[in-house]
């Protein structure tokens, strides 16, 4: 190559190189709990699944969040784009902004929700729950309107409402704390805090959550985006939910493996694994799927509003669902598209 023919290459090198520069990976903040039933966001996290999916297009910055509410004020406030949540927080998120905020676009887990109480807690029948203390995860979260719900059909009355039960909104992490010293006597967890309070703080299983519902099947989490970035970024929420779907098939097919992949990611998060046994038995109570078990948000929604925690007026939840790009790749996968 002569003289100029080298100038004119880089002349042309120089704008292409700029044009990239100003056009930088778009990111997608995305939240998720470290929780057995985020398996999907877990188990992605730790294999890069959804990074080889967005690249080069995007980049995937992870938010680790306790329980639902915290992580819509986080989706609120615009801090984050996608997030793993359950129907409660989801809900709320969608009334407070008037339908504006959010969108469930699949779902994630099925089941894996208990009340466990303490083997010495002296709890037998529902009626023994009178002058108990119970844990949720947080006030106003899936398994916190759950266990009010639950209350409420055993005619028991919480502490706030003149009653004598005192539901305790606390994380996780510190309802076994309360457990082992005995402070609660009973939590409506998730999994795996449900398996863990029962080997770990000698728990015992009062009500496995699935005992309540239509053939055992609920919503326990779920993945929403934020509206403007599914406006603005639609085909990548498309390719997310592609991801998605791939590795609840994965999951599903190769569940020893996921099992592993999961706990390492539990492990790198929380700093520490969890027992086989539990792992084991959180599995035993929940279903990996991407089908958002859409009729039991409505079940949900009714059971928050008697709690009172959805305002005076009952909610419309007409336009939380965008399942058009979930169904769109299950047909293209030859799967049936979820009602």
């Amino acid at each position: 190559m002569n003289k100029h023919l080298a100038v004119l290459a880089i002349a042309l090198l120089v704008p292409a190189a700029g044009a990239q520069a100003q056009n930088p990976p778009t990111v997608i903040r995305v939240g998720h709990f470290p929780n057995i039933t985020h398996s999907q966001a877990l188990i992605g996290q730790a294999t890069g699944r959804f990074e080889k999916a967005m690249a080069p297009e995007a980049r995937v910055d992870w938010k680790i969040f306790n329980a639902g509410p915290s992580a819509i004020e986080a989706l609120f406030a615009g801090a984050i784009d996608l997030t793993y949540i359950g129907p409660s927080p989801a809900i709320t998120g969608y009334l407070r902004s008037r339908g504006q905020a959010l969108r469930i676009v699949a779902g994630a887990t099925s089941g894996g929700a208990a009340l466990v109480v303490r083997e010495d807690s002296g709890i037998r029948r529902p009626e023994d729950f009178h002058g108990k203390r119970v844990a949720s995860p947080q006030l106003g979260n899936t398994q916190d309107v759950a266990l009010r719900a639950w209350l409420e059909r055993q005619h028991l009355t919480v502490r706030e409402k003149g009653g004598d039960v005192q539901v305790i909104p606390i994380a996780n992490p510190d309802q076994l704390t309360l457990f082992l010293k005995k402070e609660i006597d009973g939590a409506w967890a998730p999994e795996p805090w449900a398996s863990r309070l029962i080997r770990e703080a000698r728990g015992r299983i009062f009500l496995d959550e699935r005992e309540l519902w239509p053939g055992g099947r609920f919503v326990t989490a779920h993945l929403i985006v934020n509206t403007r970035f599914l406006r603005e970024h639609r085909d990548l929420v498309k390719r997310w939910i592609q991801a998605h779907i791939e590795l609840t098939e994965w999951i599903n097919g190769n569940l020893p493996e996921a099992k592993r992949v999961l706990n390492g990611e539990i492990r790198k998060e929380t700093g520490k694994a969890l027992p086989q046994a539990v792992v084991d038995d959180a599995f035993s109570r929940l279903q990996v799927t991407y089908d958002p078990v859409r009729t039991s948000l409505v079940t949900y929604a009714e059971w928050a509003f008697a709690a009172g925690l959805l305002g005076r007026t009952k909610p419309d939840l007409a336009g939380i669902y965008d399942l058009s790009m979930l169904n769109e790749a299950l047909r293209a996968r030859g799967a049936q598209p979820v009602p």
